[in-house]
């Protein structure tokens, strides 16, 4: 049983802990309607989502069937 490894994970949690209460606490405070876009600390809560880029056959595959989609909605308007 490694006693700092557990302390440093505990510490860990406590500092995530922390953020969500802070996060909540703003939450609270701004309660009522709304509009528009979200608060900044709001959008910048978790962790930013990586994309996979396509592949370049995929890229073709798609320009393909959207090539197709606008012909036949063009062919659509002409008749």
């Amino acid at each position: 049983m490694n006693l700092t490894k557990i302390i440093a994970e505990l510490r860990e949690q406590k500092q995530a802990l922390e953020e969500t209460m802070i996060m909540l606490e703003r939450l609270a405070r701004s309660q009522g309607k709304r509009r528009g876009r979200p608060p900044l600390f709001l959008s910048q809560a978790g962790p930013a989502r990586k994309r996979r880029p396509f592949s370049a056959e995929t890229r073709k595959k798609m320009a393909a069937a959207q090539r197709k989609r606008w012909a036949a909605i063009r062919k659509k308007k002409a008749s």
